[in-house]
């Protein structure tokens, strides 16, 4: 099989990158101005595709039915990624809808994506390559049909994976059966989008059916033969190092198969899930614990002055303008810690034999997950095959799941599959939180109205820093945490002065990746502050918004979103039958997302009716979902914004099931989400996590104009008594 050249697109894709690290190292002296140009190109760039597009071999397959499967590096995990990406290879493949079949592609195969699951990028960073390998897969096939029926390739047409030449005809099936190796060609031009049949249009998801008749497709489903079952003690404390354990009565216990002690954790083999679980109860763990944290030890660490601070973006003498003199209006901001709360908790069915092992589970990071069970186990990377399920929500929980080692090492020490699951306590107690955040906000305004400098100082826990996913090496590089500043710059680029401070702080407990990261507590305390200005000045929220948007690509495209939102909505500041509206906008990820929410107070209640969300992701490949992936976001940030908040108490983290932990029910959702999609670029762009971003601080504006009370913590609630 010959190799393709490297093309010049992936070429310049890798050295930027490689140009941004080289910037980095070599003006670490002046790194305070490089982080905030490395900031800047984080906030307004796009992620490369990260894993291997030399040959589509390894990404199609041509079934005896004539029909194609696509091993896909991207995991599904109800954002319908597999239904987009299908769409994308079948226009360039040549073939039906109904053709197409996508599973997850193991590790054994090779094509894993580098950088994982996440960030919005799926479909985005796939838009190239994918549609580059599919329309390669279709030239090598012609070639072939070509060199059996005996005719030059010009010759040839193609319709539903049948190619044909008069009355001549071959099916791809038929053209592969007997092929052993290929000639990989030149990348072909695709084709115009103008030319293609499915993108752009509401096709069904292709996982619908498996969901709806209940099919067994998710990592808690996974079974093997003679399988054990597995559990492994975990502290309920903050901060617990794991000393020593007294394992004498669990080795008694009925059903227990094995009970080991590792370095770092001990763990239970049993004949059943319920004796496992029995026997990890009778464990006397010794945990070192040095402090009971409590939630307000936690609020003072995250106060904005108390970690270490890095400014992300500047322009102008905002710094000297807000230092002193009359008219300095100041706000803050909080929001606490958030837990993910998907509803299938991490676990994995492990077999190790011999030198090999297989490990079956739900998880965003294939790649990271192998390479650390190989570690682990001393084992070849390429004698550790991960293979992917559906996930039962994801939202960055998974983006590191080591409790696949766990898994690997109990099944190597009985010789057996052993599946091993988290209980929803520890689910919950185990988490890698959102951080939770404090933000000060301080601007001026001029005579005419107009903000003349504006800055944002946001306190974070840790998101990336930290993280299995980033590079320790990075750390001193990048200073600031790139996922809690997510959202929090100023996008108004027409203020003459602006600049954003993140302050970086070490919480005693593990907070990582979150859906939008910190865009959702960002944006919540910045449109919050904007609206606050917008009443100071006497001014319309949206138009004052407007004019200090700057006229630019990026300021255009928010410009439009906002135009539709507030058109769609019948956006108005006045109070109409006891309901008020509230109006928010970000962007994030380069996509822009306005929303206006309609809301009352019922029962001292803050009651949302209607969501109108207008958001520019460029090319929608499926409409129908870039649609439904905006309705759940609302539905998601309403609930983290209006009820969700993990707390601590005497060291450890509370709630640990739910109902305690409070989350938006069926009674809590608007009963009409609009969606206005609108295309203001020529390629996807990010979907799944824009549309959290307004939400919080559009409910939280309207509130005002209902109640006159500034409502500045979230879970938002009321507090005055005149409501």
């Amino acid at each position: 099989m010959s190799k393709k050249k490297i093309s010049r697109r992936k070429f310049l894709v890798r050295g930027g990158l490689g140009t941004i690290g080289v910037l980095a190292v070599g003006t670490y002296l002046f790194r305070n101005p490089i982080r905030r140009v490395i900031a800047e190109a984080i906030d307004s760039g796009e992620s490369p595709y990260m894993g291997d597009t030399s040959s589509p071999v390894i990404w199609f397959e041509v079934t005896s039915e004539n029909n194609i499967v696509l091993h896909s590096p991207k995991v599904e995990m109800g954002q319908g990624t597999f239904t987009s990406l299908a769409q994308m290879a079948a226009d360039e493949l040549e073939v039906s809808m109904e053709q197409m079949k996508v599973i997850h592609a193991n590790s054994a195969s090779g094509n894993m994506d580098g950088f994982a699951t996440g960030g919005s990028t799926s479909v985005a960073s796939l838009w190239v390559p994918l549609r580059e390998l599919a329309a390669t897969m279709r030239e090598m096939i012609k070639n072939k049909a070509a060199e059996k029926i005996g005719v030059s390739i010009e010759q040839l047409s193609i319709a539903d994976g049948v190619i044909s030449e008069g009355e001549n005809s071959i099916s791809y099936a038929e053209v592969v059966a007997d092929v052993s190796e290929w000639n990989i060609p030149d990348t072909p031009v695709l084709k115009d989008i103008k030319e293609y049949k499915f993108v752009g249009r509401p096709i069904p998801r292709v996982d619908l059916k498996d969901k709806v008749f209940g099919a067994p497709i998710f990592g808690m489903d996974a079974t093997l033969p003679d399988m054990l079952h597995g559990a492994v003690v975990r502290s309920s404390a903050i901060g617990a190092t794991y000393i020593d354990a007294d394992i004498s009565k669990a080795e008694t216990m009925p059903g227990v198969v094995k009970v080991i002690k590792e370095p770092d954790f001990v763990g239970v083999i049993a004949n059943s899930l319920i004796e496992a679980e029995n026997a990890k109860n009778t464990i006397v763990v010794d945990w070192k614990v040095d402090r009971k944290w409590q939630t307000s030890d936690i609020e003072a660490m995250i106060a904005v002055g108390q970690g270490e601070p890095y400014v992300i973006q500047k322009e102008g003498d905002a710094e000297d303008i807000l230092s002193e003199g009359e008219n300095i209006i100041t706000s803050d901001y909080k929001s606490p810690i958030g837990a993910h709360a998907q509803l299938e908790p991490n676990g994995a069915l492990a077999h190790v034999e011999d030198d090999t092992a297989t490990i079956f589970m739900s998880t965003q990071v294939v790649k990271l997950t192998r390479d650390e069970i190989a570690e682990r186990l001393g084992l070849d990377e390429e004698n550790v095959n991960i293979v992917p399920t559906f996930l039962g929500g994801g939202f960055g929980r998974r983006l590191h799941t080591p409790n696949a080692v766990q898994a690997a090492v109990l099944s190597k020490a009985v010789g057996k599959p052993v599946k091993c699951f988290f209980t929803r306590k520890e689910e919950f107690q185990n988490d890698t939180f959102r951080p939770p955040t404090h933000h000060v906000l301080k601007a001026k305004l001029s005579e005419d109205g107009m903000i003349e400098a504006i800055e944002h100082n946001v306190s974070s826990g840790d998101v990336a820093h930290g993280s299995a996913m980033l590079p320790s090496i990075l750390e001193p590089i990048l200073g600031s945490d790139i996922g809690a500043w997510r959202g929090g710059m100023i996008q108004y680029g027409a203020i003459p002065n602006f600049r954003t401070i993140s302050w970086r702080v070490k919480l005693p407990f593990a907070t990582s990746w979150w859906r939008s990261l910190g865009l959702l507590a960002n944006t919540f305390a910045i449109e919050s502050f904007m609206d606050e200005l917008a009443i100071k000045a006497k001014k319309s929220p949206v138009e004052f918004r407007l004019a200090q948007i700057q006229d630019d690509n990026r300021g255009f495209r928010l410009k439009e979103v906002i135009k539709a939102a507030v058109e769609k909505s019948g956006y108005t500041d006045e109070v109409v039958n006891g309901r008020a509206m509230g109006f928010a906008v970000s962007t994030d990820a380069n996509t822009p997302c306005a929303q206006v929410v309609e809301v009352s107070i019922e029962n001292k209640e803050i009651k949302v009716h209607k969501v109108t969300c207008a958001m520019d992701p460029g090319i929608a490949v499926n409409p129908d979902q870039v649609r439904a992936q905006c309705e759940g976001a609302i539905i998601m940030g309403m609930s983290a914004a209006m009820f969700e908040k993990m707390d601590v108490e005497d060291g450890q983290l509370t709630p640990t099931i739910y109902g305690p932990y409070q989350m938006a029910l069926m009674k809590n959702a608007p009963k009409q989400i609009d969606v206005v999609l609108l295309q203001n670029d020529d390629k996807p762009g990010a979907v799944g996590e824009p549309p959290l971003g307004p939400i919080g601080a559009a409910v939280a504006n309207a509130v005002f104009r209902l109640t006159g009370e500034r409502l500045r913590e979230m879970p938002l609630q009321l507090k005055s008594s005149k409501v």
